[in-house]
């Protein structure tokens, strides 16, 4: 047995295959959940085992583009992974991811990300939990009043509005309006839309997303004024608690949330691995030095070793895993590296990365 994409042909019973073992209570189709990863444009980076006619393992690439205040990075987002029942601890889903792996480098992927509860496994393939996610928790009424805007819930609006809200966030993946409708039309998507006395687009939110992420503001874009009343709006109509997920870099809107009542508690973004170690990291020292003027950066790799800090103090060690935390979050150097202050206090202007994924491009 080997791993491959599947034909045109084989696509239908592919996607059959996922929502018998993924979504068997589901009224729709998986494919309906992930309208730009699931589907025939992107077949070339579906990737599955099968003996004779029958699926037997199966996982995804949704490449895409990140904008950041650090650089802009390819990145292989990985998901819908499973193998069926009677097949399983026999090596397939290692096989496969393998495989996705190395179409991700093939395709000059800087790192890889996925969202997961299976830590150990993912670990023996040098995937790391890093990152930061807050959720912030409304289970009282917030008080924040309206003032003129007007709500629309559904998606008759133009995904051009949207995507300028969307585009005003300094961390962002980039999209088109077509992604937008694509998006609109997963099932379970609850779109809520601020708009001004004008008629302007003011600030949209989105609840829910097929069987993931019910309860959860997963996205949303618009000013703190006009996203706090917005996020109230949405407590008031469903009547129920709702978390709003947000980038620890949304300071702000955060503080302004805790402010209005609502709870924080503090995740992990996902796990990541770090891919085209060569390429991601020279993005990283343009940055170091043509952004924060930090001259005597050192980042590097050779044969399994990794190099860090400045010339004046660098420090190594051989395991990826530390690698993934120092640059993605969660941990400051210092708590793997026994750095200087002096070296620690350079290293944390450039470390962690601010990285963030919307809810609408997790797979």
């Amino acid at each position: 047995m080997d791993t491959r994409s599947p034909s045109i042909n084989e696509y239908d019973n592919v996607v059959k295959f996922l929502d018998q073992n993924l979504r068997p209570n589901a009224q729709w189709s998986i494919s309906a959940e992930y309208p730009t990863a699931l589907v025939k444009e992107n077949i070339h980076n579906i990737r599955i085992i099968k003996d004779g006619d029958k699926v037997l393992s199966h996982a995804v690439i949704r490449p895409m583009i990140l904008k950041t205040q650090t650089a802009i990075f390819k990145v292989a987002t990985i998901g819908s992974v499973v193998t069926e029942t009677s097949h399983r601890n026999q090596g397939l889903s290692k096989m496969i991811l393998n495989d996705c792996l190395q179409q991700a480098l093939s395709l000059n992927c800087d790192f890889a990300v996925l969202w997961t509860n299976l830590y150990d496994f993912y670990r023996q393939l040098n995937f790391e939990l890093c990152g930061y996610e807050i959720s912030m928790i409304i289970d009282k009424d917030l008080g924040a009043e309206l003032n003129g805007l007007k709500v629309i819930k559904g998606t008759n609006v133009d995904p051009n509005a949207v995507l300028r809200l969307m585009n005003q966030h300094l961390v962002t993946s980039v999209r088109t309006a077509d992604d937008i409708k694509k998006y609109f039309s997963i099932p379970n998507a609850r779109i809520y839309t601020a708009w001004s006395p004008q008629g302007n687009l003011e600030a949209y939110a989105v609840e829910g997303k097929g069987a993931d992420l019910d309860g959860y503001i997963h996205e949303w874009g618009g000013g703190v004024s006009k996203l706090l009343p917005l996020f109230n709006y949405i407590y008031r109509d469903q009547k129920r608690p709702i978390n709003v997920i947000a980038p620890p870099h949304s300071e702000n809107l955060i503080r302004s949330m805790v402010q209005q009542g609502a709870t924080t508690h503090e995740g992990y973004l996902g796990m990541f691995r770090i891919l085209n170690i060569q390429n991601f990291f020279s993005k990283i020292h343009r940055h170091a030095r043509q952004d924060l003027g930090i001259t005597d950066f050192v980042l590097e790799e050779s044969n399994g070793q990794y190099k860090i800090g400045t010339q004046k103090e660098i420090l190594t060690t051989s395991n990826p895993l530390e690698m993934n935390q120092i640059i993605f979050g969660p941990k400051d150097v210092r708590e793997i590296l026994r750095f200087s202050n002096e070296t620690a206090e350079v290293l944390n202007r450039i470390f962690p990365l601010r990285i963030w994924f919307w809810g609408w491009d997790s797979v």
